[in-house]
């Protein structure tokens, strides 16, 4: 078992939210987020195959795709908890403390540092990325093609990453100050788990750092991958 690359995610205090997006990034609110270490990279089919063959799981619906079955390409159709469980593995064997990030986390390290900003990049629109209209035509790139300020690459790209959270649309209107850790699951959440980031088969390719999204925690999507958070 190979640990993942993980970078140190500095502790600090943020705006949480947009003014301009959807409704459920509303209202804007300021969010104090401990220090932790996250994944530099999503979680890619290599890896993932080790912990298919120490635990004995049954392999993703795309794993034989060759649209999706690239060593380096991240791992998608895995369900929150398949990547839950993917997470507890990785403790046990590590000896660490590693999990799904929470919303905050995860929009606090997509900034990279930088506040107010729609994306990674700055306010400009990902259509002016080099060779944006050439990428991701039938799947999600190999990882590693860039990162932000904090060192986190493909972040708010690629493929939707799961989060720890219950998913609430109202739950910015009570999320406490330090360490929101989302809604309790149940009809408040109506069920769904929280994700991030971006998708190669949207419209739109890559996500505002603020974006928010949202499944039943036991679909299986072929834009759905994760990273991995840790504990401090």
């Amino acid at each position: 078992m190979k640990e993942p690359a993980l970078v140190m995610v500095p502790c600090g205090q943020f705006c949480m939210g947009s003014e301009t997006g959807q409704d459920n990034e509303r209202p804007v609110h300021t969010v104090w987020v401990d220090s932790f270490w996250l994944a530099a990279y999503q979680v890619t089919n290599s890896e993932y195959a080790i912990f298919l063959e120490a635990t004995q799981s049954s392999a993703p619906p795309s794993w034989n795709d060759p649209n999706f079955n690239h060593p380096e390409q991240p791992v998608v159709a895995v369900s929150w908890f398949e990547a839950a469980k993917y997470c507890e593995w990785l403790s046990a064997e590590s000896g660490k403390r590693y999990r799904l990030p929470f919303e905050a986390e995860w929009e606090w390290a997509a900034r990279g540092g930088v506040e107010g900003q729609l994306f990674p990049w700055g306010d400009a629109a990902p259509q002016s990325l080099p060779g944006y209209a050439s990428r991701w035509k039938s799947g999600p790139e190999p990882v590693g093609r860039w990162a932000n300020g904090f060192g986190l690459v493909d972040i708010c790209e690629n493929v939707h990453e799961w989060c720890g959270d219950w998913f609430g649309a109202d739950y910015y209107a009570v999320s406490p100050e330090r360490n929101p850790r989302g809604a309790e699951s149940g009809r408040e959440s109506g069920q769904r788990k929280a994700s991030r980031g971006g998708s190669w088969r949207h419209h739109i390719k890559v996500s505002r750092c603020a974006a928010r999204s949202s499944i039943p925690p036991e679909f299986q999507y072929a834009d759905y991958g994760f990273r991995v958070a840790c504990e401090v």
